[in-house]
């Protein structure tokens, strides 16, 4: 009783909200476009967020604590150099990978080129305020206050030398080796695409060389003066790979991956506006029909013209208040347009099973108290699942800037749907009451008179005059309506069929196997080249960088982070048994065996212990590069002690590169909770690696068990309790394939296709509401008469929106990048998804599962009976006689 009050309450004020727009069309028709101009004049606060990390790294994990902690310690930013990492490093650097397209980049015309190469790079002058700088003004310093270089080019210079002076080329180890100083040096990512030999021939052939130079920004002026040396560093390259088409250059510098990020918005400017008019031709088309006066062609193009407004106004909105623009964004317009089609053309539906004869105002009223209601609990439905999406609790600040801003555009996207859509309604349907031409505006003769007319006249002037007031009179003009009459006349007949439903179920089955297969080899990826696009610097570095250089890990720092018996035997047992399997760098195992060299046991005490690190070890030549890994305090008694250390490690990798660095990553941190050495590791690619698959997932999950929350606590609101748990399973199995059929697809499971799976979820309820609820709203004749009823009424505004929306989709396609990529596979597995579950499955489905029309049928003709037949007994004198009296 409850539900029915509830429901026709609603119903009665969406009929009342109908005549008030009717009644007021000018205001709201030009409101909405009166805002939107006044608000898209704040595009001159336009602003774009350069800041990746702060866009795709989660914002509350340990790796950001850790990377806080080991910044105090050993600041990050003058060790970059020894914390090798691939797209992740901090600060401004230039970095190039020279490949050989024939040979070794060891031979010697190669190892010529690539030193000549260093010296051009070295030579970059930036003039700025009347100075130039050049790499030794800007360089990261060492203690000798000489500029860091890499390694391998001492080893180049080596080589270089050797060959002529005419002696023999130190053998080169890989992937540490001894430098011309004694010192041990890690070059695993400064040499790649390695062949080496056996015994103490050392590398053989190296297939590709990796050199990176690492700037300072330490002023404002400093910071400019580096960006500006990373454009001509990418400029000198460029040049120089023209000169010398032997090599293969790759360059990327710190400013590479956010410009490359920005640059998706610039490459899909023409292929979006293309969509636009792809989809408002197909808009159009659908709306039209060989009725010149029932036709709609206006209608299909305000719906559009509505998204847009609405758009305009939201991002009005955003550069109000500040907000700065990112890729991601190009989902937006799409998540309004889904939203957009559903509500206009389910309008559009109720129009034309309105009565011609009423008022046009009471017709604008029937049609909003007919969709407004399933259309405003979809739009609820956006706003929590986008909501929870916004909160604090979305870990990804992408998902959630993303999340916050199509709330408020699903929100605008709605007002103006009742407002600016639901007045050119009115107008739309003065033009048809009064029977004037739908492009025209020209009054449509009559058919005598229009018998009289030309050809072409009678041709462009065609309609169907319904002069009687009854109620099959436009309905049967509307089914002169291809996509209708398609609906009703055959496709309705052929998918309750009952030879066909068994296909169907088969083909159900089959789509739910190949989903499972995807749905277990979901993959995450926190690849950032996954956002970026194709044709940029960004995607080739990255590829050579897999080809060559994926055979080890980024260097992880190891921090031992408190003061410990490094002198115990039982000690350093544990700390060379942690690093044990990793290729070191390590002042400690050093020191160990400079000591086993003097032949002295390792096992000193704590002064003799600190006191030949300090003066014995870290003054040869060799090991002085390790004072800046051992920090020493002076206790109160006069002597010094160890309170903090590091050491680099590298693990031995395959393809599969990130998966193994994230394993590796979980299992040394259980192991440092377990381990009575307190230590910590790091690298700035954790940054990103850490809590992502938990915190991409997380506004999935929050958003979908909200969807399910409101479905449930809704269910008083619905036509039948069944309802909602139809929504719910319909829901639930889309969301499954999906995930199955975009893992099949090779989307991995990221920021932009986690928003659209928050987007799934409002795209299923949208399109197969109304279909399970006219059918739940049936109280008589069979089940297969009620699915035909909702397909005829809901099939045909279901069916306009699947094809305007998968037209518009198609654009994306061409835009040659990553992120518009995943946006396309997994919009464009939403709508084909949701169109197979809402056109076939559930029809099917339907006809023989609950809500059951048998039992309400049964139920009302045995309360007729009871109220039409009565039973009275006559009693006579001499016999008893029945007569069956009707009342």
């Amino acid at each position: 009783m409850l539900r029915q009050v509830l429901h026709e309450g609603l119903r009665t004020s969406f009929h009342r909200l109908g005549h008030f727009v009717a009644n007021h069309p000018v205001f709201f028709a030009s409101a909405p476009v009166l805002i939107s101009i006044l608000l898209g004049a704040s595009f001159s606060r336009y602003r774009i967020e350069e800041n990746v990390e702060y866009l795709l790294a989660p914002k509350h994990s340990l790796a950001k604590i850790e990377g806080n902690l080991v910044d105090s310690l050993f600041p990050v930013n003058r060790s970059k150099h020894t914390l090798y990492s691939d797209l992740q490093t901090p600060g401004r650097y230039g970095r190039v990978i020279v490949t050989s397209r024939r040979g070794s980049v060891l031979d010697p015309h190669h190892v010529n080129s690539v030193l000549k190469l260093h010296n051009t790079i070295t030579q970059i002058q930036v003039p700025m305020l009347g100075f130039n700088y050049t790499f030794a003004h800007l360089c990261l310093l060492d203690d000798s206050k000489s500029c860091i270089v890499d390694d391998i080019l001492r080893v180049l210079e080596e080589m270089r030398s050797a060959r002529a002076s005419n002696r023999s080329v130190p053998p080169l180890r890989y992937p540490i080796t001894k430098l011309k100083d004694g010192r041990e040096a890690y070059i695993g990512h400064q040499l790649g695409g390695v062949l080496a030999g056996g015994g103490r021939d050392g590398v053989r052939s190296a297939r590709a060389l990796q050199l990176t130079y690492y700037l300072q920004a330490a002023s404002p002026l400093n910071e400019v003066v580096a960006a500006t040396w990373e454009l001509l560093f990418c400029k000198e390259l460029e040049n120089f790979g023209k000169a010398h088409p032997e090599l293969s250059l790759y360059p990327f510098t710190s400013s590479s991956l956010q410009r490359d990020f920005q640059r998706t918005s610039r490459v899909s400017e023409r292929p979006l506006l293309f969509s636009l008019a792809v989809c408002l031709s197909l808009a159009m088309l659908c709306c039209s029909m060989r009725d010149c006066v029932r036709t709609k062609p206006w209608l299909g193009l305000l719906a559009l013209v509505t998204v847009s407004l609405a758009t305009l106004t939201s991002a009005g909105i955003f550069n109000l208040t500040g907000g700065k623009y990112n890729s991601t964004y190009l989902g937006i317009p799409f998540v309004m347009l889904g939203h957009g089609l559903f509500g206009t053309f389910e309008m559009l539906s109720s129009w034309r099973r309105t009565r011609e004869d009423q008022h046009v105002k009471e017709r604008v009223a029937a049609v909003f108290s007919d969709c407004m209601m399933p259309f405003t609990a979809s739009t609820a439905l956006h706003v929590v699942t986008f909501g929870i999406g916004a909160s604090p609790f979305t870990n990804i600040e992408a998902v959630r800037l993303f999340c916050r801003n199509a709330c408020i555009s699903v929100l605008f996207n709605y007002l103006y749907i009742l407002t600016f859509y639901g007045s050119n309604l009115v107008f739309a349907g003065y033009l048809e009451n009064n029977y004037r031409h739908s492009l025209f505006c020209r009054r449509v003769p009559k058919p005598e008179l229009l018998q009289q007319k030309p050809a072409w006249y009678r041709f462009l002037m065609y309609t169907h005059y319904n002069e009687e007031a009854t109620e099959a009179g436009p309905l049967h003009a509307y089914e002169s309506h291809l996509l209708v009459a398609f609906m009703k006349r055959y496709y309705c007949d052929w998918i309750t069929n009952t030879y066909v439903k068994p296909f169907v179920v088969l083909f159900y089955l089959v789509y739910v196997s190949f989903a499972l297969m995807g749905y277990l080899q979901v993959s995450e990826g926190s690849d950032l080249s996954n956002v970026v696009a194709t044709e940029t610097s960004t995607i080739a570095y990255t590829r050579a960088q897999q080809r060559y250089f994926s055979s080890y890990s980024p260097v992880i720092g190891f921090y031992i982070y408190e003061s410990i018996e490094y002198w115990n035997m039982s000690v350093q047992e544990d700390l060379l048994e942690y690093t044990k399997g990793f290729e070191r760098i390590s002042w400690f195992e050093s020191y160990l065996n400079y000591l086993h060299g003097l032949n002295i046991t390792t096992s000193l005490s704590r002064s003799n212990f600190t006191e030949r690190l300090r003066s014995g070890f870290l003054r040869l030549p060799r090991y002085v590069h390790f004072s800046d890994d051992i920090i020493f305090a002076k206790r109160a008694d006069g002597e010094f002690d160890v309170v903090a250390s590091r050491m680099f490690l590298v693990a031995k990798t395959t393809e599969n590169k990130r998966e193994e660095m994230s394993i590796l990553l979980d299992t040394l941190r259980k192991l440092s909770l377990t381990s009575r050495v307190k230590f910590i590791i790091f690298n700035p690619s954790f940054v990103y690696m850490d809590r992502y698959a938990s915190s991409v997932g997380a506004p999935l999950k929050n958003s979908c068990i909200a969807a399910v929350f409101l479905l449930f606590f809704s269910t008083f609101l619905a036509a039948d309790p069944l309802v909602n748990a139809w929504l719910t399973v319909t829901v639930a199995s889309v969301e499954f394939g999906l995930v199955g059929f975009m893992t099949l697809w090779r989307v991995e499971l990221d920021c932009v296709s986690v928003l659209c799976l928050i987007y799934g979820v409002n795209y299923a309820v949208d399109s197969s509401a109304p279909l399970v609820s006219a059918f739940a709203l049936g109280r008589e004749s069979t089940r297969t008469h009620w699915v035909k009823l909702a397909l005829e009424r809901h099939g045909v505004p279901a069916l306009q929106s699947y094809l305007c929306y998968g037209a518009a989709l198609l654009p994306l396609a061409a835009v040659p990048s990553n992120l518009t990529r995943t946006l396309f596979r997994c919009l464009f597995l939403t709508a084909i998804i949701t169109a197979f579950h809402c056109l076939a499955i559930l029809p099917v489905l339907l006809t023989f599962l609950p809500p059951s029309k048998k039992k309400r049928r049964e139920r009302k003709n045995a309360a007729e009976n009871r109220e039409e037949i009565e039973c009275v007994e006559m009693v006579d004198s001499t016999r008893v006689v029945d007569q069956i009296t009707t009342v």
